[in-house]
Parts: structure tokens; C-alpha cells; sequence
């Protein structure tokens, strides 16, 4: 994790520090890490991928207002572009909103729906409980899609869209894209099969060994884990 910023390593790294008997706060530990240059920059990069203005079928959105209280009451969805020495290719993700978990992925060369799709298949193996669950994302075409909307109803999954374009409705899933370009996808690959193996090892990464400021430090595969093992017990 060579871009995983400063307060979550230190989170990381005090138990090996006290274990040591190394007193270093947080303030100190930031003043090391400037001092030899290793703060994390931000990259900001936008390029569109979402095609909202189409005659297909828009769905409201469930989300306003709602409180996200459960694991797999919602799935988010995005696309984003990922550049190798081949050209553009284009990563769909699929992520629990409570958990931050990435449930699904899928790497290809185009946008179509046929590819989009299978994101939301993985995403659908890999649930735990069988309680009603939302799936949002934005407006775009491959959402829209009937192979994309017959694969929600063969689910049991819930549509729900962006109003119009919005980045800030649809806010989790372009973080996560975020995360994964800005500190897991820095080195460009050769090629479309070093990519896919690079984005596996990364949301595996990303799942069991991040933590979240937002999960009290937790990793997205321990509180998923936790919230679906409690459920079942209930």
C-alpha cells in the first residue's frame, strides 16, 4: 500500500512503535514523514466515462435521505478508466455501502454492458444474506440497459439512479474508484492480463488489509464479515 496516507499507517505502525518502546505521536510521526518527503500528494484526473442522456428507462433515487444501517442494503456502482501501454481499458465496481467492501470487479477493454454486467454477477456470488438490497449508481447507459436491468431482477435487487449527472449522488463508488487509482493503480501496466491480475491483488488488498477512517479503522472485509455473521446469529 505505497500511497496509504499518513494516518492510517500510523495506525498501522503504533503497535510496532510501543512494542519497540518508541514514543512518537501522530504530530511527530507527520513531521518525520515531511521531513524526508513522503507525504502522499493528491492527484486529482477526470475523465468522463457516464452517457446519461439516452431515451432508456432512468430510475428514481432510493438513497435520498436513507440511512445505510445494515451490510448489503445497498450496492454501488461505477466505472472508471485505467490506462495501460494497450490503450484505455475500463474497470466496473460494484461495493456494499455499509462495509466499503468491493464486492465486485470486472476489467475490460470496452464499456459495453456485457461487460459491465459481470462486476454485478461476482457482486451477486459473493453475498452473504438474502435480505432486500438496492443497487444505485448514475444514469448511464450500460445501467440502464436491459441486460443490465433483467440482471437486477434475476437478483431481487433494487434499481436506483443518480438524479441526473451528479458525482456527489452517486459519492461512495467514485471514491473507491479513487482510492483504488490513486493508491493501488500507480504503475502502468504492459497489457489488459497484467492489469486484471494487478486490480485482483489490489481489492484483495484493498478488502482484508485497508483500513477505513470511516469503519473506525477497520478493514471493509472485517466489518462486512462481522455485520453479515451477526445477522445470521439474529
Amino acid at each position: 500500500m505505497p500511497r496509504l496516507g499518513g494516518r492510517k499507517l500510523y495506525h498501522l505502525l503504533k503497535p510496532r512503535l510501543d512494542e519497540q518502546g518508541i514514543k512518537l505521536g501522530r504530530d511527530g510521526f507527520f513531521d518525520y514523514l515531511r521531513a524526508h518527503q513522503l507525504l502522499v500528494v493528491p492527484v486529482k484526473r477526470y475523465t468522463k466515462t457516464t452517457q446519461s442522456r439516452h431515451w432508456m428507462k432512468k430510475h428514481p433515487n432510493r438513497l435520498e435521505n436513507q440511512e445505510i444501517g445494515r451490510a448489503e442494503q445497498a450496492f454501488v456502482s461505477d466505472i472508471t478508466y485505467v490506462e495501460t501501454d494497450e490503450g484505455v481499458h475500463y474497470l466496473s465496481l460494484v461495493t456494499d455501502a455499509y462495509s466499503r467492501k468491493i464486492m465486485g470487479y470486472d476489467v475490460s477493454d470496452n464499456m459495453r454492458a456485457e461487460s459491465v454486467v459481470k462486476a454485478l454477477q461476482r457482486a451477486a456470488r459473493q453475498r452473504q444474506t438474502r435480505r432486500s438490497l438496492i443497487h444505485h449508481s448514475d444514469r448511464g447507459l450500460q445501467y440502464c440497459s436491459a441486460i443490465y436491468q433483467d440482471e437486477l431482477r434475476r437478483q431481487g435487487m433494487t434499481p436506483s439512479m443518480t438524479d441526473g449527472y451528479d458525482c456527489y449522488q452517486n459519492a461512495l463508488a467514485e471514491r473507491v474508484n479513487g482510492i483504488l487509482k490513486q493508491e493501488f493503480l500507480i504503475n502502468r501496466c504492459r497489457n489488459l492480463r497484467d492489469l486484471k491480475r494487478l486490480v485482483g491483488e489490489s481489492i484483495d488488498i484493498y478488502n482484508r488489509l485497508r483500513p477505513h477512517l470511516s469503519l473506525g479503522m477497520k478493514t471493509p472485509d472485517e466489518v462486512h464479515r462481522k455485520a453479515t455473521s451477526e445477522r445470521e446469529v439474529a
